[in-house]
């Protein structure tokens, strides 16, 4: 544990520095800010439109963040060769993943928590009020940056930046249209596109777990602003986010594992 506390403070470090990440935190908050706006042009629905737009910043730049601190997070190492210097150490390849991940996931914490903070001050400074549906909302949206970042992890294991960037945003986007796809699915006309089309969908997490917010939940529709999904499913969906994390973490170790440096 001394080892991978190590490499995930280094981690959390070298991310809080980042340039391009408080660019992103910026944009985030002028979005959350501008919502003032937007709520002000509404009629009598300024505390609705504020939760909505503070809700969708939150998540978008949440996701954002997460791919760019996931694609990174190994090909930096090779970039600056640090890597040659850590590896041939007594630390084992999944010590150093896993200090990576740990790393992000107190990044993503502490730039959530933030984008949180600036979320509900704007809502009290509107007259409302931090309400539990909000807290379930945001802490389902951190659970999927989590699961963002193990996918944008594995990709870096063995890819580029570039390509890992990618193909993570496409693994969150079909994430998100997963019930539209199974919808479509049994209307394929050839049945190795329908076999194959349900073998990816298997391996894409279903994203729309934490999305719920204006969605069908067990047969009946959830909202923010009306009756929102009971603590057990937000139990059930963490428990979820962290066993796919979990089995795409093992993936990323066995690809890193076998990863020629040379």
């Amino acid at each position: 544990m001394r080892k991978i506390s190590a490499i995930a403070v280094n981690t959390f470090r070298e991310a809080i520095r980042n340039k391009i990440l408080y660019a992103l935190l910026f944009f985030a908050v002028a979005l959350i800010m501008a919502s003032i706006v937007v709520a002000r042009l509404s009629l009598h629905e300024e505390i609705r439109v504020i939760e909505d737009l503070g809700l969708a910043a939150t998540s978008l730049f949440s996701v954002l963040i997460a791919v760019f601190v996931g694609v990174n997070l190994v090909y930096k190492e090779l970039e600056r060769k640090t890597v040659f210097f850590i590896i041939p150490k007594p630390i084992y390849r999944w010590e150093f993943l896993w200090g990576k991940l740990i790393g992000t996931s107190l990044t993503l914490a502490v730039l959530v928590g933030f984008m949180a903070l600036v979320f509900f001050g704007v809502l009290m400074i509107m007259g409302g009020a931090v309400r539990v549906v909000l807290l379930k909302a945001i802490w389902l949206y951190y659970v999927e940056v989590l699961v963002i970042s193990t996918v944008a992890l594995f990709f870096s294991s063995f890819s580029s930046p570039f390509l890992s960037g990618l193909f993570t945003i496409l693994v969150f986007v079909v994430g998100r249209l997963t019930p539209d796809i199974e919808m479509f699915i049994p209307r394929m006309g050839d049945e190795w596109l329908k076999t194959f089309t349900q073998a990816v969908m298997y391996c894409i997490p279903d994203l729309n777990l934490f999305n719920v917010s204006g969605a069908l939940v067990a047969g009946e529709w959830v909202s923010i602003h009306g009756e929102f999904v009971t603590w057990l499913y937000v139990g059930k969906a963490t428990a979820y986010g962290l066993i796919y994390g979990g089995i795409v973490m093992f993936l990323a170790m066995v690809v890193f594992r076998r990863r020629d440096f040379v």
